[in-house]
């Protein structure tokens, strides 16, 4: 009970996988969790090798019956959570109208629909925990829709409303809700996806870049509140340009990055 926890979902691999080996390393009791379970296996052993400590199990995060399991668990077990990061994501780019439904839905029903769940039902278990977080893995993308991109950018940018309202909800719960904002990284993701985007600005991030974010924001608490935290220097420029400029320089800007 007296170690720290942190329940990743999406850990099996890239981004989760980096951000659990991170806090591992840390001295967190880390909760990994996916669908992938050859990919947990070997995170788990990874992480008992280099002396950490981790807690395994099966769980698609769209299914809000398998959060309740899996969290119920976990609780049960450790009796705290300090963090949980809603890391699991898909993307399928290209066209919108070339995409079918159910392709669509699958990206609403992980993306956005993995974090209602998974902040619902761990509310309980992070009130009942001193200085809980909620870290939601967003994306530049959420900052204006991008072509070829349009509805994985949307579930993201629902992920950052959804952050920025529950982090001003749960502030008298002593629960701190923050949103991380990369531009593309190199993960299996997005292998095979060429987008004007991606021609354009590359992919530079790593996804240990991304983990050592995810760190040092659950440290940074100020008497400024932070909600967003950019990732590289090229998402940072473009968040800039979003915030400040008028819409239809960051019309213009992303179209021109993005060849439409």
């Amino acid at each position: 009970m007296s170690k720290p926890t942190v329940f990743i979902t999406g850990a099996a691999s890239g981004i989760g996988r980096a951000t659990a080996l991170r806090f591992a390393r840390e001295g967190y009791l880390v909760g990994i969790y996916d669908v992938d379970e050859p990919g947990l296996r070997s995170l788990r052993e990874e992480i008992g090798k280099a002396g950490g400590a981790s807690y395994a199990g099966l769980m698609n995060v769209a299914d809000p019956a398998q959060w309740r399991s899996a969290l119920k668990n976990f609780w049960s077990v450790h009796e705290r959570l300090d963090v949980l990061i809603n890391n699991a994501g898909v993307l399928t780019a290209g066209r919108f109208d070339e995409m079918d439904s159910a392709t669509h839905q699958k990206m609403i029903d992980i993306n956005f629909g993995g974090v209602v769940h998974g902040s619902q039902t761990a509310f309980p278990y992070l009130r009942a925990t001193k200085g809980a977080q909620v870290v939601n893995m967003c994306s530049a993308s959420a900052f204006y829709g991008q072509p070829e991109l349009a509805t994985y950018g949307a579930t993201k940018a629902a992920v950052k409303s959804l952050t920025e309202a529950l982090d001003l909800e749960w502030r008298r719960d002593d629960v701190r809700v923050i949103a991380i904002f990369p531009l593309f990284v190199q993960t299996k993701m997005i292998d095979g996806v060429e987008t004007g985007s991606t021609k354009s600005l590359g992919v530079k991030l790593t996804p240990e870049n991304v983990a050592d974010e995810v760190w040092n924001a659950t440290k940074k608490r100020s008497w400024i509140p932070t909600v967003h935290y950019v990732v590289g220097l090229q998402g940072k420029a473009f968040a800039a340009a979003a915030k400040y400029s008028p819409d239809w320089i960051v019309r213009t800007a992303s179209r021109v990055l993005t060849r439409s």
